[in-house]
């Protein structure tokens, strides 16, 4: 198959005080320890004097659309950071997610009208799917008429190879693994698609009886699923174009756009899918003709370039940098002020103690440093209350019925008496691992200084934000064979339950040797029930109707604190994605991310 190229070569300042800030679903605390959860720092919706806005005032793009419009044609310029990867299956960073809801469709994805942001609605099914009574099946039809940009309609079968993919470890790395969890038997495992041994076993939990139906079924109830199949990894492939791991350098779109040119010095063209037709796409409008993404770029350099007017918006959707908010603060008659969306990210920095890395399996030893870290300290280093909020308790802030935060101080004394009680009374050494982004070491640094009063020697070893995930500290044999202590990573749920949230984090049986998220390797026989007594059937809305889910959302056009690439994203594909629309001229607007 020919390829694309080929085809087609501190303080909230005044102006900002008083502002609404809506809170999406937000992580609280990792079972060993919350440092900090990064949010909220004012965001623009774009850089040019000549970007129409709606009403010019802060806060206009949360509910509504800042630059409508029925007009088609043009360019979109957008900046990014770097790129994991374009290919749907292996990217797990928010502002790739939002470029490949411009590529990539699946059965269900989230709204993109004003104020329904967080419903999930059909996208290439015609509905929402059918449940079984006990919840361990459901069964989706796919539209017709839905061409991939070759022009050969998208089938079921092609769904399932897209999920497949996934299962591949060996090949595809970096990109969410839930339907592994989901839909692969423990006792045969499914080697993936690649595979050619003669007893490889089958994917038989996903059947497609014909071209147009997909069951899945489900080895326990698990109410998130439409969930799982909004993610990009759960979006069609065509098996006859797979080239395995580099299948990202030239994707087959399954959306209003292609990528037809990818180019470290000029960035990323996308331009239209001749075969892409709105009639079978309720989600998105597509009116520009193409979007440029410069990638690789830092979150000053986004900032500037925004401010500038040689880029329309950032697709990373972390927010106005600390420097570009003084700036702001202090040009009085800046045009950007009033096109502000003041929103909180969600994203959630912690720092896991790996229990198979010694001397962190001793119980004492990670209290002592969690005694030690002073998260008032970290909060204040990385901007005060008004750009971090600090948490130590495991729930979610945006769901009801959580325990209360204590909000615990450091204790030297208590730090010290535990590292007498796990033998280390004259402290120890560790590596503390962190992805190699300005917020992060400085974090990193930071707990390194306060855990040196206690005797813990720390080495902050900054690794590469694209691979730190996916096989640095996603993979434990790499953890305990560089003897990382501690890991300070960003996290936030990929779709707003708190299942997402949690069962990465602390069930045992998410622990796997590539892209592992349970990063403190905690496996406890009585969490992993309590994770399978809150699961249950569930029963869909009455005639395959829009499902709701708690969400708040918000939108802004530069980078910010939340460091870009360190952190898996919280519902990444639908809340960062409407930066992407926000500045196009259109209807509606996508839901967003910020994490």
């Amino acid at each position: 198959m020919e390829s694309t190229q080929e085809r087609r070569s501190g303080r909230l300042p005044a102006w900002a005080r008083g502002w609404s800030r809506r809170r999406i679903l937000a992580a609280a605390a990792v079972v060993l320890l919350v440092v900090v959860v990064a949010v909220s720092c004012g965001g623009g919706a774009g850089g040019r004097a000549d970007v129409p806005i709606v009403e010019g005032s802060p806060d206009a793009g949360v509910t509504g659309v800042r630059a409508p419009s029925t007009e088609s044609g043009g360019t979109l310029r957008a900046v990014s950071a770097e790129i994991d990867s374009l290919d749907p299956q292996r990217s797990y960073l928010p502002g790739v997610w939002n470029l490949m809801r411009l590529y990539t469709r699946t059965l269900v994805t989230y709204s993109s009208e004003p104020g329904r942001t967080d419903e999930v609605v059909p996208d290439l099914a015609t509905d929402l799917g059918t449940v079984s009574e006990d919840g361990l099946s459901w069964t989706f039809t796919l539209r017709e008429g839905v061409l991939f940009e070759n022009g050969r309609p998208i089938t079921a079968q092609d769904v399932k190879y897209g999920i497949q993919r996934s299962f591949a470890s060996d090949v595809v790395v970096g990109g969410p693994t839930y339907v592994v969890d989901l839909f692969d038997d423990p006792a045969n495992p499914y080697p993936g698609p690649y595979s050619t041994e003669e007893d490889d076993p089958d994917l038989t939990s996903i059947e497609t009886p014909d071209e147009r139906t997909i069951v899945f079924r489900l080895r326990a109830p698990q109410p998130d699923l439409p969930f799982v199949l909004a993610l990009p990894s759960s979006s069609p492939v065509p098996a006859e174009a797979d080239t395995r791991g580099d299948y990202g350098a030239d994707p087959v779109s399954s959306g209003p756009y292609a990528i037809t040119s990818v180019d470290p010095a000029t960035g990323i063209l996308l331009e239209r899918n001749p075969h892409w037709n709105a009639d079978t796409d309720d989600v998105r409008t597509a009116l520009p003709d193409r979007v440029v993404v410069r990638t690789g770029l830092n979150g000053v350099e986004r900032d500037q370039a925004l401010l500038a007017g040689s880029a329309d918006m950032d697709i990373t959707g972390t927010g106005v940098q600390p420097a570009t908010t003084s700036r702001l603060a202090a040009d009085e008659d800046h045009p950007v002020r009033d096109r502000i969306d003041d929103t909180t990210t969600g994203a959630l920095r912690f720092l896991a103690m790996p229990t198979d890395v010694a001397p962190m399996g001793n119980a004492d030893c990670r209290a002592a440093v969690a005694a030690a870290v002073d998260r008032a300290a970290v909060q204040r280093e990385l901007g005060g209350a008004v750009n971090a909020v600090r948490r130590s308790v495991l729930w979610p802030r945006g769901l009801d019925g959580g325990p209360e935060d204590p909000d615990p101080r450091p204790d030297l004394a208590a730090a010290r008496a535990s590292l007498a009680a796990c033998g280390q009374a004259d402290g120890f050494s560790t590596v503390l691992a962190v992805a190699d982004t300005p917020s992060g070491v400085q974090v990193a640094d930071l707990i390194a200084g306060q855990l040196s009063e206690i005797g813990i020697q720390v080495e902050v070893r900054p690794l590469s934000a694209t691979s730190f995930y996916a096989t640095d500290v996603g993979d434990p044999g790499s953890v305990a064979a560089n003897g990382y202590g501690l890991v300070l990573a960003t996290w936030a749920a990929d779709f707003p339950t708190p299942a997402s949230f949690l069962v990465p984090l602390v069930d045992g049986r998410s622990i796997r040797a590539v892209g592992n998220t349970n990063y403190a390797r905690l496996d406890d026989p009585n969490i992993n029930a309590l994770v399978d007594a809150a699961r249950g059937p569930v029963t869909p809305p009455p005639g395959g109707g829009r499902r709701r889910c708690r969400r708040d959302v918000g939108v802004r056009a530069a980078g910010g604190d939340a460091d870009p690439a360190a952190g898996r994203s919280a519902p990444a594909q639908r809340r960062a994605d409407a930066a992407v629309q926000r500045l196009r001229p259109r209807h509606r607007r996508r839901p967003v991310s910020v994490g």
